[in-house]
């Protein structure tokens, strides 16, 4: 049995640690830095957005990993199968990054060295504005997007670590966010048109241990007129309270209980599989682009392969309802990180 968080409160209790954890479909718990017990150098804070059409996509982070500070943008080309990344470091920021303490409220920006990144929250919309100069010889990168409020129910968890009492992260996954704007590359334009761009935004507070290593597979786009999604994975911390597996219709979120990744290591290109305890998703990824990362800076190691595909097969709302899947872009990844 997973147990669901329905009240308010403070996500940390007196002692600065995970006062409950659970799950939610909102972001009832209050996080304020402030209160965490642990040390600055292990609290970790993020906003990544990916936003994706059928033929291509992008996703931009900002972080601030406590020593350092990270900005990335990528480029998807699913046609082609390629892909194109930047990526900035800034060096002990220890929370100077200045990341909100809820998604619902607060902008994220960061202008240094040709990296001009603004996540701007409008009451009924977000804003993405990113200008990297020289994203490719010659060719700056600049993106305009904005991404919709809905009002849907989203996932939220907090989870904690058995074996650290101090750790905990606070995660929310808002899926299925309709999509409108333009990237050019140079003087190339790629349209994000309503209708066939969708996003996701993946909020990160917390405090993690050293060496984590996590699965994770999210999905937003239209079946039959119908906004679907999911968010599943598994692979750090303490998860019998709750899972972070949810199921999106039309904005409606649908628990899942424990699911599986079958992935053919270390050929990360062919196909992925994913299944639950319940019958209730039953999916196969068709790989077409692999963001491989593997940095070695002796302190900080990633080790990762985000895999960006083709997704088909079924999920099952809770009402018994089955949905089919075909050919929908998504992505999965294995992420091992030291930091």
């Amino acid at each position: 049995m997973q147990y669901r968080i329905t009240e308010k409160g403070n996500l940390l209790n007196e002692k600065g640690r995970l006062a409950t954890s659970g799950y939610a479909t909102s972001l009832l718990l209050h996080y304020d830095r402030n209160e965490i017990a642990a040390s600055p150098w292990r609290i970790k804070e993020w906003d990544y957005y990916a936003v994706l059409t059928a033929k291509y996509g992008v996703a931009f982070v900002v972080s601030d990993l406590g020593y350092t500070a990270m900005v990335s943008a990528v480029f998807f080309d699913f046609v082609k199968k390629t892909q194109k990344s930047m990526t900035k470091l800034f060096w002990f920021t220890f929370g100077k990054m200045g990341l909100p303490s809820s998604s619902e409220k607060g902008n994220v920006s960061c202008h240094q060295q040709g990296y001009d990144f603004d996540f701007i929250r409008n009451q009924d919309e977000r804003l993405i504005k990113v200008t990297i100069k020289d994203f490719y010889p010659g060719k700056d990168l600049r993106a305009d997007l904005t991404l919709k409020d809905m009002k849907d129910e989203t996932m939220v968890i907090a989870t904690p670590w058995q074996e650290k009492p101090k750790a905990f992260y606070y995660n929310q996954k808002i899926n299925c966010i309709p999509a409108y704007g333009s990237v050019l590359i140079g003087e190339e334009s790629y349209a994000f048109k309503e209708g066939e761009a969708y996003g996701v935004l993946d909020w990160g507070r917390g405090v993690w241990t050293y060496k984590n290593t996590w699965y994770w597979s999210n999905l937003s786009g239209i079946v039959d007129g119908h906004r679907v999604g999911f968010n599943i994975g598994y692979g750090f911390g303490d998860t019998s309270k709750a899972t972070e597996n949810m199921l999106f219709y039309d904005g409606v979120s649908h628990k899942l209980d424990q699911v599986t990744f079958e992935i053919q290591e270390p050929d990360f290109l062919k196909p992925w599989k994913f299944t639950d305890n319940e019958g209730r998703l039953s999916l196969t990824m068709e790989p077409l682009v692999d963001r491989q990362d593997h940095t070695n800076m002796i302190i900080i190691k990633n080790m990762g392969h985000q895999v960006f595909g083709k997704f088909t097969g079924f999920i099952v709302l809770d009402d018994g309802k089955r949905i089919e899947l075909k050919d929908m872009i998504g992505f999965a990844e294995k992420i091992t990180n030291h930091y």
